[in-house]
């Protein structure tokens, strides 16, 4: 059986070889080879000049090389060019910017120090009129993995889409495993081949990481926080020491384990393939970081250990500098004496900025902010950063948040159909109020007794503060009881917003290790239909896309407890019965059903989800009159591309205009509007590759891949699907007050 182990320790190795005195020269190269430990990975920051025939798409690329190498170059050109990797002036891509000629971007060198060095290579490229493949490369650069007689020349290729489009998505989260998982009989990250297959059928042009892209909970284990671990006493523990022996330890695994893991096929390979986007959660930095008792996080390790992994979580993840230093007990001056840390005068335009640093990270929270495309506008919040058991965001980073966005929206004038928000964890989701009752209930103060003396219960509780170790898990959810105001101001907010810019409003959710599909929607006595109603807001929860799913018991629990629940006077939400069919049953494999046979609203099972327009809509413009009236000549909403399309599979254009969007009578589990009809296997979208016309015009394709068995090693999944209409607010509605 093999277990999920931490990375090694002792010096940096690449397959067992120790770096050489040479990979670790103090002055930087000038010829020769480009040593990388890690990377090409890549991704998506920004676009410029939307809305215009010639919108400008921002990225970067970072590699990581051992230290004293000299500075790469990035080489960036159309992917169908005729010319090399030269500079030579290539054909032009499917019919965009036939004069654009290879590129080459310098790099920047953000961290050093002896053990390694952290590049960034910025880039820029032209969106044209269709869907277009770029290439990079980055030249005299090679894995130390390769023989040392050669170098290898860095090749990738990645999508971005139309002018006039919005990108397709891949979103997933819970990219790691749990202390003790059997990986062999979870086949490691088997689910990334599906994602690249799928990415080969029709590619995404962003991959969004939710949360925990990484799990670095074995720095307790088999890390250097083991002896910490250990001490009994609570007191002693909480006021250990964080000296700068530690915090060299305590970086050096946090390096080695993004290395190991950063490095790990097929993930690996999906990194440099698919630009990313991504926002922490506490396995990122550990588990339950931000969930425990105040005086506890205040204690000197967790502090540590807190500056660390935000250290090589910007680095890794964002690709920006870290601060110069992070936190120890002891004096800085030894990490200042033997590194190097770019100093960046200005934020880039991508990012938001929390005014105030966070209570225990002590650095500001870092909020994502840009469209993806044409149509969709994104916001990826911080959640992990400015959290205490108490709060999730401070109130003005809220304010700051919601005021960018309005604004950012409101000047595309109209063009922005759909906002994308991103949180670390559902907010639409069953309520466990009775079991945090239980947890926090007397006579959990019995047991605790019981396990100090005689070891009783003993994983019931964690080995930080010595609380019940569920209740950190409990603790993060928005409907906790003590979020639960925190949660109905964000969705109230979320509300206005969507009126106030006519946009409609679905959020992404991770962390629960099952996928689940939520919905806000106004009550049925509001009498507003689902395409005019902006209180409709879906959930789309996927979680994991790598970790294992809970035990099948749990799903069933969660299921029993989706009841209708009341946000206000004006909002219900539930969860949608989309679960029509096992995903072992729709494959005809012979293995155990994932739940029980009334659980169709909790999946538990590996998955990721696919998020794309429903409609070409730049055909749609040319073909649906402005009045919305009917026209009989309307083509196929499929682009040319997707080879895969049939007739049987391609909705007409001219069907989207009768679309039934009025909010359904009945059981609010069940389909409430077209779009959700036959929500499941039999919905259209459950290809992931096609275009519906499901969720007509601006609307949404959602696409879950849902792992079929997990002693697949290729990662077979099954598809459900489900649409989302775009938000219509009626002429003439009163917008509501300032957002």
């Amino acid at each position: 059986m093999a277990a999920y182990a931490p990375a090694t320790n002792g010096p940096p190795q690449i397959d067992g070889a120790i770096l050489s005195d040479d990979h670790r020269a103090n002055g930087d190269r000038t010829t020769g080879p480009i040593d990388v430990l890690c990377g090409p990975l890549l991704n998506y920051k920004y676009m410029t000049n939307g809305g215009t025939a010639s919108p400008t798409w921002h990225g970067s690329v970072l590699v990581v090389t051992s230290s004293g190498q000299r500075a790469p170059s990035l080489r960036l050109r159309p992917a169908n060019a005729s010319s090399t990797m030269n500079g030579s002036q290539p054909n032009g891509i499917n019919g965009g910017h036939p004069s654009q000629s290879a590129r080459t971007f310098q790099s920047e060198k953000l961290y050093e120090d002896e053990k390694s060095c952290f590049w960034r290579m910025r880039i820029d490229l032209p969106l044209s009129s269709e869907e277009a493949k770029w290439e990079y490369t980055i030249p005299d650069a090679r894995h130390l993995t390769l023989s040392t007689g050669g170098s290898e020349l860095f090749t990738k290729a990645f999508h971005v889409p139309s002018a006039t489009e919005s990108m397709r998505i891949m979103f997933h989260s819970c990219n790691g495993f749990s202390l003790g998982t059997d990986v062999d009989a979870w086949s490691g990250c088997a689910l990334w081949n599906d994602v690249m297959r799928t990415h080969e059928k029709r590619p995404f042009h962003v991959m969004i990481g939710g949360g925990d892209q990484i799990y670095n909970d074995n720095i307790k284990q088999n890390g250097p926080l083991r002896p910490w671990c250990e001490i009994a006493n609570p007191i002693k523990r909480r006021d250990f020491p964080f000296t700068d022996q530690l915090r060299a330890q305590c970086d050096k695994h946090y390096f080695e384990n993004y290395m190991h893991w950063y490095s790990t096929e097929p993930f690996s390979y999906a990194n440099g393939s698919i630009p990313q986007i991504n926002i922490w959660d506490d396995h990122d930095i550990i588990d339950g970081f931000g969930s425990y008792t105040d005086l506890f996080m205040k204690c000197a390790v967790f502090r540590g250990i807190g500056g660390i992994a935000h250290k090589y979580y910007v680095l890794f993840q964002h690709h920006v500098p870290p601060p110069p230093t992070t936190y120890t007990t002891d004096s800085d001056a030894t990490q200042q004496q033997n590194s190097y840390v770019m100093k960046e005068e200005k934020v880039e335009p991508a990012y938001v900025m929390g005014d105030s640093p966070g209570p225990y990270v002590e650095e500001r929270s870092r909020h994502v902010f840009c469209e993806l495309g044409a149509h969709v506008a994104f916001l990826g919040i911080d959640a992990r950063t400015e959290r205490t058991r108490h709060q999730i965001n401070y109130p003005e980073t809220y304010d700051k948040l919601f005021s960018h966005a309005s604004n950012q929206i409101k000047s595309t004038s109209g063009r922005i159909k759909h906002f994308i928000l991103l949180l670390g964890v559902p907010i639409a989701y069953p309520r466990l109020q009775w079991l945090e009752n239980i947890l926090q209930s007397p006579l959990i103060g019995v047991v605790r007794f019981l396990n100090k003396r005689f070891g009783v219960a003993g994983g019931l509780f964690n080995e930080f503060d010595g609380g019940v170790d569920l209740m950190d898990d409990l603790d993060d959810h928005y409907t906790a009881h003590q979020h639960k105001k925190e949660r109905k101001d964000l969705i109230q907010r979320l509300q206005k917003l969507a009126k106030a810019h006519n946009v409609r409003v679905t959020i992404l959710g991770g962390d629960v290790h099952l996928a689940a599909f939520g919905r806000f929607y106004s009550k049925p006595h509001e009498n507003l239909p689902i395409n005019t109603d902006h209180r409709y807001m879906a959930n789309i929860v996927s979680s994991a896309i790598t970790n294992h799913p809970p035990p099948q018991a749990v799903a069933n629990l969660l299921a029993r407890r989706n009841k209708i629940h009341h946000l206000d006077h004006h909002t219900d939400e539930t969860l949608l019965n989309l679960w029509d069919k096992d995903p072992a049953e729709k494959a005809g494999v012979n293995i155990p059903k994932k739940s029980a046979n009334a659980n169709h609203c909790t999946m538990p099972s590996r998955n990721y989800a696919i998020i794309s327009e429903s409609s070409n809509t730049a055909a749609v413009d040319a073909v649906i009159p402005p009045n919305g009236g009917p026209h009989h000549d309307a083509p196929s909403a499929t682009p040319a591309a997707a080879s895969d399309d049939t007739p049987a599979q391609v909705h007409d254009l001219k069907q989207q205009q009768h679309h039934n969007w009025s909010n359904k009578p009945g059981n609010p589990r069940n389909p409430l509007h077209s779009g959700e009809d036959r929500a499941g296997t039999e919905h259209p979208a459950a290809n992931g590759t096609l275009r519906t016309g499901m969720g007509g015009k601006y609307g949404l394709d959602v696409t879950f891949r849902i792992e079929v068995d997990c002693s697949d090693k290729t990662g077979r999944t099954e598809g459900y699907g489900i649409s989302v209409p775009a938000l219509e607010v009626a002429k003439g509605a009163p917008l509501e007050e300032k957002v």
